[in-house]
C-alpha cells in the first residue's frame, strides 16, 4: 500500500509565503513525476506545478515567477514553495503522483493523490 501524504498548508497574509512538502510512502518501485493541484469553492481542480523525471517542470500561467516546484528523490518527497501569495490562491492543494508499485512480480504502473492540505490566504 502506497500513500502520499502533505503538510505545510495554513493561513497566510496576502504577500507571505508557504511550503508544502508531500512524501511518499510504501512499497514503491519507481516515481516518475510528482505534481501539486489545488482545487477552490465551487471550482475545478486544476494543475499548479508538475515535475518528471530528470527535473523538467511545468506551472499554470497562475503562479509562474511566484510558485517553485522541486524533489527530494532521496526521501521521495516533492515541494511546493509559494511566494507572494495572493488571496486567489486559496484552496486546498493536493499532491499526485505517477509511480510503479511491486504486484505479484510485476510493477503496476498507478496513478496517487493525497488527502489534501488546505491554503488560505487572506487580503
Amino acid at each position: 500500500q502506497v500513500q502520499l501524504v502533505e503538510s505545510g498548508g495554513g493561513l497566510v497574509q496576502a504577500g507571505g509565503s508557504l511550503r508544502l512538502s508531500c512524501a511518499a510512502s510504501g512499497s514503491i518501485f519507481s516515481i516518475n513525476a510528482m505534481g501539486w493541484y489545488r482545487q477552490a469553492p465551487k471550482k475545478q481542480r486544476e494543475l499548479v506545478a508538475h515535475i518528471r523525471n530528470g527535473d523538467s517542470t511545468n506551472y499554470a500561467d497562475s503562479v509562474k515567477g511566484r510558485f517553485t516546484i522541486s524533489r527530494d528523490n532521496a526521501k521521495n518527497t516533492v515541494y511546493l514553495q509559494m511566494n507572494s501569495l495572493k488571496p486567489e490562491d486559496t484552496a486546498v492543494y493536493y499532491c499526485n503522483a505517477d509511480m510503479g508499485i511491486p504486484d505479484a512480480g510485476l510493477i503496476r504502473y498507478l496513478e496517487v493523490w493525497g488527502q489534501g492540505t488546505l491554503v488560505t490566504v487572506s487580503a
